[in-house]
C-alpha cells in the first residue's frame, strides 16, 4: 500500500482521517498515490495556524518574501521534469503541455518575487494646509484558495504567489482529482523556507473543505477557479460573510473566422484553441462563428486537422490530445455529442475511443446554431459548435449573445475587422490571429458577466485583490 500523501498545516504533514485514491485518467491500473482527504476540522487548524503566522509575515521585511518566492520558482524549475511527468499522469494533459505548465508556475513564483518588493502605495498632497497623505495597500490576512483540476499547478502558483508576495497567509484547497501537484507545491515552500503556518493545503471535497473555508469568520477572502455553480454559491456564502471574493469560472468562448483570414491560421488557432488540453480550458474556443463565403472551406481542412491529430498516452512524445479527465466528465461530453446531434447539428467525432483510459475523439458540431443549449452551456471538453454567419456584424452579435465573457477572437487579414472587433467584443480577453486559449503570465486575465467576478488574476493586478488600501492622514503642524 502507497504512503498515503498529508496535509500540510502550521508548518507540518499532518494526516487525516480518510484517504482518496489518485489515478490516472489514460491508465486506470496507474495508481498515482493515496492523498489525504481532509475535513473541516483539518479546515480550522490550518486557518488558525495562518492565523498566527500572518501578522509576522505580513509585516516582516518584503525581501524576506521576495526571497522565499524566488527560491521557490527555482525549486519548480529543478522539478520541471518530474512535476511535469506528475502533472501528465494525474491530469492527463501531454507532456509537452505539463513540462509547460510547470514552467510557468516557476514564473509566476519568479514574477511575484518581484513584486513583493514593489509596494506602489501613494503620497499626495491634502487639500488642507499643513496635512500630508499616505495611501498604503496592506494585506488582508488569511485568504482560502480553492483550485480546479485542469490546471493543477498553474492555478494554484498564480493564485499563491501573488497572496504570499502582498503577506497574506494562506489555506489551499486543491481539486480533489488533481491533487499531486499541489502536494508537490507545498513540498517546494517548505524547502523553500517559508515559515511554518504561512502557507498550508489542506486536500479533500470541495462540498467540505471550500465550504468550510467560505463559512469560517478569520478568513478575510476567498480566490475560486471553477464551474459556474459552484461559484455562485461561494459568492453567496462570502457575502454573507461580508468576505472579499475573487472567480474564476466558465466560459462559451467565440472564434469569429472572416471569409479574408488566413485560412491555414484560422485553422490552426481554431485546432488549437478548442482541442489541446483536450479542450479542458475555459478560456477554449467552443463556438466557431464562421462567415458564409468559407465556411465549407474551413470545416473540410478543419475536420481533416482534427482527424489527423493524435490520441494517445500523455507521456509518449508523439502524442497530441491525452484523455479527459475523468470517467464522469467523459460521460458528459458523450451526452453533448448526443445532444448535439438530437439539435439538429451534423456530428463530426466525438466518440469514446476503444481503449482503456477515458478518451475522446474530438468533436465538431457543424450546422450549429447559437440558441441551441450545445452552443449555450459550457461542455469543457473538445466539443466546438460551428456557427454560419452572414458578415461581420452577425459575427459580432452572435459572439456576444452569450452570458459568459470571457476570451474571444478573430481570424482576419483586416486591420478594419480586428480593430472594429477589439473594441467591440464583450469579452475580459480578446484574441486576433491567436487561439483563444492561451495566456501571457504578467498581464491580467479574467473576463465578464457569468465567467468572472472580483479583481484580475495575474500580473500587478492581482496584487489588488489581496491587498486592502489605507488611507492615512498626518497633520505636520
Amino acid at each position: 500500500m502507497s504512503e498515503i500523501k498529508r496535509n500540510f498545516i502550521g508548518g507540518q504533514w499532518c494526516a487525516a482521517a480518510e484517504a482518496s485514491e489518485n489515478r490516472s485518467p489514460a491508465n486506470p491500473d496507474d495508481l498515482i498515490g493515496l492523498y489525504a482527504r481532509g475535513n473541516q476540522a483539518d479546515v480550522e487548524a490550518a486557518v488558525a495556524a495562518a492565523k498566527a503566522a500572518q501578522p509576522g509575515w505580513g509585516r516582516g521585511s518584503p525581501q524576506l518574501r521576495s526571497d522565499v518566492l524566488r527560491r521557490a520558482g527555482d525549486l519548480l524549475l529543478a522539478r520541471n521534469d518530474a512535476l511535469g511527468r506528475l502533472l501528465a499522469r494525474e491530469e492527463g494533459k501531454t507532456l509537452a503541455e505539463a513540462k509547460g505548465e510547470a514552467l510557468r508556475a516557476a514564473q509566476l513564483f519568479h514574477f511575484y518575487a518581484g513584486e513583493a518588493v514593489r509596494d506602489p502605495g501613494e503620497k499626495l498632497n491634502s487639500i488642507r494646509d499643513g496635512v500630508e497623505v499616505d495611501v498604503m495597500r496592506e494585506p488582508l490576512g488569511v485568504v482560502g484558495l480553492i483550485t480546479p483540476w485542469n490546471f493543477p499547478i498553474a492555478i494554484p502558483a498564480w493564485k499563491a504567489a501573488p497572496a504570499l508576495a502582498a503577506g497574506n497567509a494562506v489555506v489551499m484547497k486543491p481539486a480533489d482529482l488533481t491533487p499531486g501537484c499541489a502536494h508537490v507545491l507545498a513540498e517546494v515552500l517548505e524547502e523553500a523556507g517559508c515559515p511554518p503556518g504561512v502557507f498550508n493545503l489542506v486536500m479533500g471535497r470541495g462540498s467540505e473543505i471550500g465550504a468550510a473555508l467560505v463559512q469560517t469568520p478569520e478568513v478575510a477572502a476567498i480566490s475560486f477557479t471553477g464551474s459556474e455553480r459552484v461559484g455562485r454559491g461561494i459568492a453567496a456564502g462570502c457575502a454573507a460573510g461580508m468576505k472579499k471574493v475573487q472567480l474564476e469560472m466558465g466560459g462559451k468562448n467565440p472564434m469569429v473566422v472572416m471569409a479574408d483570414a488566413d485560412l491555414d491560421i484560422a485553422v490552426n488557432a481554431c485546432l488549437n484553441g478548442a482541442f489541446f488540453s483536450t479542450g479542458q480550458r475555459c478560456t477554449a474556443s467552443s463556438r466557431l462563428i464562421v462567415e458564409d463565403r468559407i465556411h465549407d472551406a474551413f470545416v473540410e481542412k478543419l475536420a481533416a486537422a482534427m482527424g489527423a491529430l493524435r490520441l494517445g498516452d500523455p507521456l509518449e512524445a508523439e502524442t497530441q490530445i491525452g484523455p479527459v479527465v475523468s470517467e464522469g466528465q467523459l460521460a458528459g461530453n458523450l451526452d453533448n455529442v448526443r445532444l448535439a446531434g438530437e439539435e439538429g447539428c451534423e456530428v463530426v467525432g466525438g466518440q469514446r475511443l476503444n481503449r482503456p483510459g477515458s478518451f475522446q475523439a474530438p468533436a465538431l458540431f457543424v450546422n450549429a446554431r447559437n440558441d441551441m443549449r450545445t452552443s449555450r452551456e459550457e461542455i469543457f471538453g473538445p466539443c466546438a459548435s460551428v456557427i454560419r454567419v452572414a458578415d461581420f456584424d452577425e459575427a459580432l452579435a452572435v459572439a456576444n449573445d452569450t452570458p459568459y465573457g470571457l476570451s474571444s477572437g478573430i481570424c482576419t487579414g483586416s486591420l478594419k475587422y480586428a480593430t472594429a472587433f477589439r473594441r467591440g467584443s464583450k469579452a475580459g480577453m480578446v484574441m486576433v490571429n491567436l487561439p483563444t486559449a492561451g495566456v501571457d503570465y504578467h498581464v491580467p486575465f479574467g473576463g465578464r458577466g457569468a465567467s468572472s467576478l472580483g479583481g484580475r488574476e495575474q500580473g500587478r493586478m492581482a496584487m489588488d485583490f489581496y491587498t486592502s488600501v489605507k488611507t492615512a492622514y498626518t497633520f505636520a503642524g
